[in-house]
């Protein structure tokens, strides 16, 4: 499908959000899932009788800081009146979350977070969900995607990556990660952090939004348990996923196969992996928005355009309002 860039679509506000205490006051219900690989802290939002949206957040951030003002959000009402939404927190990544032992637990790969999934779908009695998935999280679930194609309805997919670590930002992360593992969340990979999730245009224009992710970072995020989920992001192996236009050939070959919504930021830092994710992927499956005047955050940039493009996406799969 050829590329879409949301422009000119008419909704009430487009003013970004905040992170604020009313989205930490969100009444939701927090379930420890245990699975083969630790225990994961899943917090549900609506009614379980509902079809079932499945997220997962990037690194440095949790379900609260990654979804939670944007499933608030005034136009996302009519959504979550019709689906129950399962928050995924990767492990050790939630509010409050004790520290990790780095020398006891060894974190998971992608891969394995991909697995641990099933182990929240069994729990929960899930038999499909739509997944939703910001940077690292959509990794997770896109890898979830490839090896359950039975279980996974749709993904929306923001800022994501398909391919392995280059070396830039190997170098960053690393460097960064010396200092994290020494339990030291500093200034420099506070940048980087904020820099992954807006891009540098966002971060000069959006000083308010900016800086309440920056208190966040220094106040509520343990150093060493973000170490080991950035540690295992670097070291991803590329998903292999590919194109395959010859039709005799698409039903072995290796994607993913169900609706996917690739979305980027018109500034994002990561619009040109996600421009490579969208060049693997079967046309047919999938809508690629570039999302205008938006940096990485595009669930707190532009949320008005974001709800509209989901519903659309929903609709587009035989969900109605």
């Amino acid at each position: 499908m050829d590329e879409v860039e949301l422009r000119n679509i008419s909704v009430q506000e487009n003013q970004p959000l905040m992170l604020s205490k009313e989205a930490s006051d969100t009444v939701f219900c927090e379930q420890d899932v245990e699975t083969s690989r630790g225990t994961m802290k899943v917090a549900v939002q609506g009614n379980r009788a509902k079809p079932a949206i499945l997220t997962y957040h990037d690194i440095g951030l949790n379900h609260v800081t990654c979804f939670q003002n944007f499933f608030n959000y005034e136009e996302m009402q009519v959504i979550l009146k019709n689906f129950c939404v399962y928050h995924v927190n990767a492990p050790g990544q939630h509010m409050d979350a004790a520290p990790m032992d780095v020398h006891l637990y060894h974190y998971p790969t992608m891969d394995e977070l991909a697995v641990m999934l099933e182990a929240v779908l069994e729990h929960f009695n899930l038999k499909r969900v739509i997944g939703f998935g910001v940077g690292a999280g959509g990794n997770v679930l896109a890898r979830f995607a490839l090896n359950n194609r039975n279980k996974i309805d749709g993904l929306v997919l923001i800022n994501t990556v398909c391919t392995a670590v280059g070396w830039t930002e190997w170098a960053y992360q690393k460097w960064n990660n010396w200092y994290l593992f020494s339990n030291q969340m500093t200034e420099g990979t506070v940048d980087y952090l904020l820099w992954h999730y807006f891009g540098s245009k966002t971060m000069a224009g959006h000083h308010d939004l900016v800086h309440a992710y920056r208190e966040n970072l220094v106040r509520s995020v343990n150093p060493v348990n973000l170490a080991m989920f950035v540690d295992s992001y670097i070291k991803r192996n590329d998903m292999a996923l590919h194109r395959e236009v010859n039709p005799a050939k698409k039903k072995i070959q290796k994607t993913i196969k169900c609706p996917v919504l690739l979305v980027g930021g018109d500034y994002s830092p990561h619009i040109d992996d996600v421009v490579e994710m969208n060049s693997r992927l079967d046309p047919v499956e999938t809508q690629w928005i570039k999302m205008a005047d938006c940096g990485g955050m595009v669930l707190e940039e532009q949320p008005g355009k974001m709800c509209e493009a989901f519903k659309l996406f929903l609709q587009g799969m035989g969900y109605s309002e």
